[in-house]
């Protein structure tokens, strides 16, 4: 168990304290920015390799057996997150690492991002959050509990990232999105347009959901959950 809480602390700490610090600054000025996005991409990926491996050698603990029905309530907000997740990584996003450039251009505000302008944070939180409530054991609530974490407060933190670096053209964005899903839409700041969302993106995020059912199946059958 202690390398699952090492490898839960490390997964958001290594974003925390690299990418959203002035040690960004310093590392890509000493190896360059291609060099830069490339550890720190290498890092990212071992961190969450770290995690998964923990979590599946971790043992199970129970510390609450959720109801079925609490199981069937959670399955939408799961749906969900899968959509915002897989949506938000697909469509164009200032926000998005080296997509600046998109700040200037026409029209960027489309699809998901009438929803939120983090959609893959709230998605991956979102699901990670329902994870650990559906699972109930130590082992999800520090693995998954750890994601939510990253998602939940990675989104404020990359925007306070972007006001401060891009100044006139964030504000105009944030005028017309919200962090928060919907908040936009609800204050008539933004409108909801489905058909830009697309097709594709909605089949990816329903074949994602499916992949995620199927994970609970073999967790029945004595296997971890994903």
């Amino acid at each position: 168990m202690t390398n699952l809480v090492l490898a839960a602390c490390f997964l958001p700490l290594s974003h925390f304290l690299i990418a959203s610090t002035r040690l960004r600054d310093r590392l890509i000025g000493r190896l360059g920015e291609k060099r830069y996005f490339h550890l720190y991409s290498w890092i990212a990926y071992g961190a969450v390799a770290w995690l998964l491996f923990a979590y599946y050698a971790a043992p199970s603990v129970p510390l609450w057996q959720v109801p079925r029905a609490l199981q069937l309530a959670l399955a939408p907000v799961i749906l969900f997150a899968t959509l915002l997740a897989v949506a938000g990584v697909t469509t164009p996003n200032p926000v998005i690492v080296r997509s600046e450039r998109l700040f200037s251009a026409p029209e960027v505000v489309r699809g998901i991002l009438r929803i939120s302008r983090n959609p893959f944070f709230w998605g991956v939180a979102l699901f990670a959050l329902a994870h650990v409530i559906i699972i109930g054991d130590i082992a999800a609530t520090l693995a998954f509990g750890s994601v939510a974490l990253l998602g939940f407060a990675g989104a404020p933190i990359l925007d306070a990232k972007k006001a401060r670096r891009h100044g006139e053209a964030w504000r105009a964005f944030a005028a017309v999105t919200s962090d928060i899903p919907f908040l936009a839409i609800a204050e008539r700041r933004q409108r909801l347009v489905l058909r830009e969302i697309g097709w594709r993106r909605v089949a990816y995020g329903l074949a994602l959901f499916g992949v995620a059912l199927l994970f609970h199946h073999a967790g029945a059958s004595g296997l971890r959950h994903f």
